[in-house]
């Protein structure tokens, strides 16, 4: 089978799943599916790229409010509202890159952070632009060519996504643009000597993982029709950093492995020990970090060498 066929048949079975389940388990399955696209993006950017940010969760919700606020309020056409959105979002990565990039590890990782909590604030202060700690509600998805997406066709958009983003990091990983990220990760400086623009990759990177996130959002707007600051909160950026980690950082694999595992683990435990699933949540990374560093798919890549 084709590459193009294996991609295709991956779309109508993940999008024609959406049509046998109900009302509720599609709310579930959208928004997995939204986690796991947000997972492959903060993989290349901290898995295959080795940058350490708190930042993809802040642009995740800048898409979001973005095409609500453009399209309900400026009053701008929804794939105007989504053009101008990519384009704000692109030059808010740029302005963090370009100076955050520069620095290293606990550094840039404080950085990203401050960014992350300085946009929840100015989400709960922005009176009735951003509709302060309440957000914004009430709003629908406009119709597109005079017919209205919704439902299980609404899931089929996200499934869309979801693969378009992955092929899309897949295919540049495997590119010299995906070496010279590698490269960066595990030498900076053997990188440059090779001849690698370390700053220049990082910001690349950065900026377009952050992009991927801020289409993600858009999209993550007309799930619920309601965007809230506590949405994007950094409970949620350090949620997306234990998914890469427990499922492998630097494989598409682990992330979406430690996306489905960590997003549907609160609906197993919450019945059993309530909100006390975040300790489980601790138990697991910690475990991973000092048994298999390499994740779960590391650990399922032992067990195959055992078993071959």
């Amino acid at each position: 089978m084709s590459s193009l066929a294996r991609w295709l048949a991956a779309a109508i079975l993940l999008s024609g799943a959406a049509f046998f389940l109900t009302s509720y388990y599609n709310d579930v399955y959208r928004k997995l599916l939204l986690w796991i696209t947000l997972a492959l993006g903060y993989n290349f950017l901290f898995g295959i790229s080795g940058q350490i940010a708190f930042s993809h969760f802040a642009f995740y919700g800048i898409g979001a409010y973005s095409i609500v606020i453009l399209t309900f309020q400026a009053g701008l056409p929804l794939p105007l509202a989504a053009l101008a959105g990519v384009v704000l979002c692109v030059a808010l990565a740029l302005a963090v890159a370009i100076p955050s990039t520069r620095l290293e590890g606990f550094y840039l990782a404080l950085a990203t952070l401050a960014f992350a909590q300085l946009f929840v604030v100015a989400l709960n202060e922005g009176g009735a632009m951003t509709g302060g700690t309440g957000g914004l509600s009430n709003y629908r998805l406009p119709e597109i060519l005079g017919a209205r997406i919704s439902g299980a066709w609404y899931t089929a958009v996200i499934v869309l996504l979801m693969l378009g983003t992955m092929a899309l990091l897949a295919r540049l990983d495997r590119s010299w643009f995906g070496r010279a990220c590698r490269a960066v990760r595990d030498n900076p400086e053997a990188a440059a000597a090779m001849g690698v623009n370390v700053a220049r990759t990082k910001m690349i990177v950065f900026t377009l993982t952050s992009a991927l996130a801020a289409l993600a959002g858009m999209v993550y707007a007309f799930v619920d029709n309601t965007v809230n600051p506590p949405i994007f909160g950094l409970e949620n950026a350090f949620l997306l950093l234990f998914m890469i980690i427990i499922g492998g950082a630097g494989r598409q694999a682990g992330a979406v492995v430690g996306a489905v595992l960590l997003y549907l683990l609160p609906f197993v435990l919450s019945p059993l020990i309530g909100h006390h699933h975040a300790l489980v949540f601790g138990l697991l990374v910690l475990g991973v970090i000092l048994l298999q560093p390499r994740g779960l798919i590391g650990m399922y890549d032992a067990l195959r060498r055992r078993i071959a």
